[in-house]
This record gives structure tokens, sequence and C-alpha cells, in this order.
């Protein structure tokens, strides 16, 4: 695995030079997984024009240390010294500092810059998750080995349905075969749900067992190295009523609406009336979802996000997700989601499980 993160810090410098500011503290760990390589938790990251640092403890600092490059990894004693006091001691002198104030609470962070002899303190969020919106090809290698894990796992779960079986069961079986076949864990907790149940868009598995003519729906995801796929199917086990073939097709519909207007440069909020119009004009309209996917990777949602008002025009390399649903209560839902990456003239779907709805 050859990850450039020294050009991904780099750009993050840019920042630095933009907004004249000496240096930034990263504490989302993700943020900090993306710049640096390094997986664990409790860490801080410094970034200077010139120079950056990685605190952590003791639970973690030979692993920093062998996840990263160009980085010096500070230890520091939680007992004997402040987390304010370390990050002093690292950058002494600097003017102007900016930090994450999207990943600290104002207990946390009046705790931090009670410590710091900085002059000036400006909250910036947002820059390092920008730069996480346009993935590269090895980024989109990861996602696609985990929904090829995924599709793989469904497959086999799906040989497991009859009547009788819990949705708890189910989901601890999927779960189990992503991890056999590589997946670092689940990308979230796995919702799968029947007949009426599968109207709640996260629901929890429960001790619900399956009957003819119930819907199943099943969103679920894996992990390789820390980026995540994010699928969704329904199906019906038995024979669908004509009210539930309705349902199915009208999302499905919706789904292949807006895929067909997939491409860099159109807007997301364009992109989720699109889906929406096709969901509207049918007799389902008022159970429709609001939105119509989100970005994702290291994290499970990231930006951009498919929903109105959001004026974000698709780039090539966002890796997306496009879910319509429609979820009546007390009587079922039907959900269809892909992970795709877009390209300049379209995309391509990262999914291939068969939106199959009769089992």
């Amino acid at each position: 695995m050859n990850i450039n993160y020294q050009q991904r810090m780099a750009k993050l410098r840019l920042f630095l030079t933009q907004h004249q500011v000496d240096m930034k503290i990263i504490s989302g760990r993700q943020n900090i997984r993306y710049l640096t390589g390094f997986s664990g938790n409790a860490a801080t990251l410094l970034v200077s024009k010139n120079e950056a640092y990685l605190i952590t403890d003791y639970r973690y600092y030979e692993r920093a240390r062998e996840e990263t490059q160009n980085i010096k990894v500070e230890l520091r004693d939680r007992d004997a010294e402040t987390l304010g006091r370390c990050i002093a001691r690292c950058f002494p002198s600097f003017e102007s500092v900016a930090f994450e104030a999207a990943h600290y609470s104002v207990e946390q962070w009046h705790a931090i810059s009670a410590d710091l002899p900085y002059k000036h303190l400006k909250s910036a969020s947002g820059w390092v998750e920008s730069l996480r919106e346009v993935k590269d090809e090895q980024e989109v290698s990861f996602i696609q080995r985990a929904a090829q894990i995924a599709d793989e796992s469904l497959e086999e779960v799906l040989s497991l349905v009859k009547e009788g079986v819990e949705e708890r069961e189910l989901a601890l079986e999927l779960d189990y075969k992503m991890r056999r076949k590589g997946s670092e864990g689940v990308s979230f907790d796995t919702i799968l749900l029947f007949a009426e149940r599968s109207a709640l868009p996260h629901g929890s598995p429960s001790a619900r067992r399956l009957k003819h003519g119930d819907f199943i729906l099943i969103d679920f995801g894996a992990v390789v190295n820390g980026y995540r796929s994010d699928m969704t199917r329904t199906y019906v086990y038995g024979k669908p009523t004509d009210k539930q073939k309705s349902i199915f097709n009208t999302v499905q519909q919706a789904q292949r609406r807006a895929l067909e207007h997939v491409k860099q440069g159109i807007n997301c909020e364009d992109l989720n009336r699109l889906a929406h119009q096709v969901l509207a004009d049918s007799p389902f309209a008022k159970y429709a979802g609001e939105g119509l996917g989100h970005s994702l990777g290291l994290d499970l949602h990231e930006q951009p996000f498919l929903k109105p008002n959001t004026s974000y025009h698709l780039k090539s390399g966002n890796v997306i997700t496009i879910e319509p649903g429609i979820y009546i209560p007390n009587f079922g839902g039907v959900r269809l989601e892909e992970d795709i990456v877009v390209t300049e003239q379209g995309y391509q779907c990262l999914t291939n499980a068969p939106q199959t709805f009769e089992l």
C-alpha cells in the first residue's frame, strides 16, 4: 500500500498559507488517518508549514511510529502533562493557530486552550474534509473491494433465508461472513428488517421472525483499509402483492432516473430533485425519504450530501450513494442503494448485487 501522505499534507499546508495561519491542530480521527496513515485513537496532529507532530500516549506510541512516515511522534504522559501544554511544547512560538472546532466539545476546548500560548486561535473546520471529497484511485479500489466483500456475503446469506428465521440471526450471519472474507469490521450497525419494520429507515434487527409475504430490507457494508461500502437491497419473501411491486418499481425508477444524470458537474440538489420527482408523481409521494444519498470513504457519511439546498457540483472522483426510499408506517418500506464513483462522462458502479425483488 503506497499512499502519498506527503502530497496530502502539502495540500493542507496550502490552507495555512491562504488563511495566514502558522499551524493547524487536527483531532478528527479520520482526518488524522487520511493525512498520516495512523489508524488508532487518542491522537492529535499538529501541522505547521514545515513540520508535523503526532501526539499520542503509551497505548498507541509504537503503533503510530510504525504506521507513519516523516512525522514526529510525540509521547504524552496523560497524568503529568495536559494536551495543551504538550502542544505548546511542540510549537511554542506561533502567533496564529487554527483548530477543528467540530471535533471538540466546548469543555474540551476550554481545557486545551487554557494552556496554549498563541495570540490568535481560529476555528477552522472542514479543511481536511474538503480534501477527502475527491478520492484517488487507491481509495476507490479500497471501497470497491469493500463493496465486493459485501456483494459476496449477501449472496451467501440469502441462501439462509427461510420462514421463521429471525432478523438478528441473519444480521449476525451477514456480519460474520463479511469478517471471514476480509472486512475489518462492519461499516455501520447492520440494518436487517422484516415486514412492517422495513419502514424504519434505520431500525435495528430484532427477534422478529420471517413470514411469507414479508418485506426484507438489508442495509450494510464492509470495511477495507478504513474505507467503507454501503449497500441496500429490499426483497419480498414469496410472491409480492401488487402494492409491494408498485413500491419497489417506483423506488427503482427513481434510482435509475438519478443514475441516468450522474456525471461530473451536475449539482447535487438537481440530482436529488430528478429522483424525487419520480417519487412525488407516485401514489406514495408522502412516504418518500428526503435525501438521495451521500459521499462515503473513511467515514460512512461524508461531504457532499445529495439533498435539497446543497449547492455542490459533483467532481470526477466523488464516491457517492444513490439510495431513494419509500417508508410506509405499519406496512413496510423499500430502499435501493448503490455505491458509485463519479467520472467525467458518467459513473462506475461499485456495488453489483442484483436488484432481485422476489425471493
